[in-house]
């Protein structure tokens, strides 16, 4: 797990240094990522989590399951999707995602300033549906957007 929460920490510092402060970041610890994958894997059969590995070394990962939030507009949501930037455009976000949620209805939440994101979601048939959120984020605060299919 402890390889999951560095490769979950370095995607955080490369999807977010723009929009959190380097100071939120230093209490950021492989550990406590990994604390929260054995929180995830806990959720039980309905959640699907995948790791993508090149040459034996994780680069990307993907979690999804039940709807967490009140009135979600579909049952199933899009937890994460986490890439290392070197291995954007290589197809293997792709795989990841179709291994998560396939063609099924599903949601998502994800950063408003992140056009990479926002792109990728809509080439998979995803739209804005106007649902906006704050979120908090290592002490600080994200603002985020809702995607649906």
């Amino acid at each position: 797990m402890e390889a999951l929460g560095r490769v979950h920490a370095t995607c955080w510092h490369e999807t977010y240094d723009h929009l959190i402060s380097a100071a939120a970041f230093e209490n950021l610890s492989p550990r406590r990522m990994a604390e929260l994958w054995n929180h995830y894997a806990e959720r039980g059969e309905e959640y699907s989590q995948f790791a993508a590995l090149v040459d034996g070394e994780i680069v990307g990962f993907v979690g999804a399951g039940p709807a967490r939030d009140e009135n979600p507009p579909r049952p199933r949501e899009l937890y994460f999707l986490y890439l290392l930037d070197a291995y954007h455009g290589t197809g293997i976000g792709q795989k990841l995602f179709d291994a998560a949620v396939g063609s099924d209805p599903v949601y998502l939440w994800v950063a408003s300033d992140n056009p990479r994101a926002h792109r990728f979601y809509t080439r998979n048939g995803f739209t804005l549906d106007g649902a906006e959120q704050v979120q908090p984020f290592l002490g600080e605060e994200i603002h985020e957007v809702r995607f649906v299919r």
